[in-house]
């Protein structure tokens, strides 16, 4: 299997460089030769929509994708429609940006009700779908690990994922595949077979062991288990060959200096992925 021989499809996602604002990230991203950006809902939301716009276009970057729509089950219909009303905002500010994917991180139960949360899940983004469309954005269901079931996502696996995404037309709704949320899955490689041309988004980083902590536990890629190369292989074999995504949620690595972690994550990606 070969390995990657240029940068041409790194995207950096921005929360690997959480210190950064949105325009030390896209001007640190212009230094190293980086030609994708992931920004994150809230580091626009600092920096201001049209601001971060004419950063990333004046810089002449790419935007694979936007962090993050989703949370959809919630107690009450009135804060469901609310959680809604925010992802049409997002949707908004994707099709703003540039970016083609919104990627759904769609959200525990609200109470111990999962199976319910499920369906508030699928009812969520059934009624984003036509307002989705309208702007030319497509929704990326990114299944979480199951760890996070409680607190962040109840679509904990990819199959999950495809099962859904497979109620809606392919040219409105997707999948993500994150190696950290996937990697143990016995049936990954057929649930990656089976996506298909439903993936919208590849996203790197390394399980390490042991993990140092539920949430900033990811490491830089090679130093941890995941099979990356093998993984990236998969997802080009189904058809994906779009940019991939460096996304690490690892407090040391945040307390680097930025271009020493975009330097690492460069020399990592052509090494491992």
């Amino acid at each position: 299997m070969g390995k990657l021989q240029n940068f041409d499809r790194l995207s950096l996602n921005q929360i690997t460089t959480d210190r950064w604002s949105l325009r030390e990230a896209v001007e640190g991203s212009v230094r190293a030769g980086i030609p994708w950006i992931a920004p994150w809902r809230n580091k626009v939301a600092e920096a201001g929509l049209a601001e971060s716009r004419r950063y990333i276009r004046d810089a002449g970057l790419k935007v694979s994708s936007l962090c993050r729509g989703g949370y959809f089950p919630a107690a009450t219909a009135v804060e469901r429609e609310a959680r809604l009303d925010d992802n049409r905002r997002a949707v908004e500010e994707a099709a703003e940006l540039g970016a083609e994917v919104l990627v759904l991180v769609c959200g525990p139960s609200a109470d111990k009700d999962i199976a319910t949360a499920r369906q508030y899940v699928e009812e969520g983004i059934e009624k984003l779908i036509p307002f989705a469309r309208q702007h030319g954005v497509k929704l990326g269901i990114e299944p979480l690990h199951p760890m996070y079931a409680a607190e962040r996502s109840v679509i904990v696996t990819l199959g999950q994922a495809n099962t859904l995404a497979e109620k809606f037309n392919k040219e409105d709704v997707g999948v993500v595949v994150d190696v950290f949320h996937v990697w143990w899955d016995p049936e990954l490689y057929t649930e990656i077979a089976r996506a298909g041309d439903r993936i919208r988004g590849f996203h790197v980083s390394d399980w390490l062991v042991p993990v140092p902590d539920l949430l900033l536990g990811r490491g830089m890629m090679g130093d941890g288990v995941i099979e990356l190369s093998r993984i990236r292989h998969a997802v080009e074999a189904a058809g994906y060959n779009g940019p991939i995504e460096v996304e690490i949620f690892n407090q040391t690595i945040w307390d680097m200096p930025g271009d020493e972690v975009l330097a690492l994550m460069k020399e990592r990606y052509l090494e491992h992925c």
